[in-house]
């Protein structure tokens, strides 16, 4: 029973590094947006040139190629067209800073909106009636008031 519970163990340790080391190329193939189908990644990509890019960039995984080395090929490559979202640099960064500007302003107008509203005209009661104040409308009113005419 011990010797069982070794070997166990033993083939335990040994898997673990394997089952470590994930494969890569899926993920790009995910990443990367197909030069082959305008607006699908590369894993969706249904075209025969495509399954001859994945297999590509599976072989050079299993050659033993870094993803940065692949996906900086890819790019040499294909140029723009494969990224899934712009870098974050030059005029790709524009991409970046317009939503978030974007949302500041849009806070920015929320909050002078809502403290326009908060600093309205003063609170009356129920049965009050704002008037504008006219004075010979008022005196007339009063007028009114002291001389009832019944």
């Amino acid at each position: 029973m011990g010797r069982t519970l070794a070997a166990f163990v033993l083939l335990g340790a040994l898997a673990t590094p394997a089952l470590a080391e994930e494969a890569w190329s899926p993920d790009v193939w995910h990443d990367v947006m197909s030069p082959y189908c305008p607006g699908r990644t590369l894993a969706d990509c249904p075209s025969p040139q495509a399954q001859e890019l994945r297999a590509w960039i599976a072989d050079q995984e299993a050659q033993g190629r870094s993803r940065d080395e692949v996906e900086e090929q890819l790019y040499r490559l294909y140029g723009d067209m494969i990224l899934s979202a712009p870098r974050a640099e030059g005029w790709g960064l524009v991409a970046y800073l317009v939503p978030v500007g974007a949302f500041l302003l849009g806070g920015a107008v929320l909050v002078a909106f809502l403290r326009g509203q908060s600093t309205g005209p003063a609170e009356t009661a129920p049965g009050d009636v704002a008037v504008a104040a006219d004075p010979e409308l008022e005196r007339i009113i009063d007028e009114e008031l002291r001389n009832p005419t019944s």
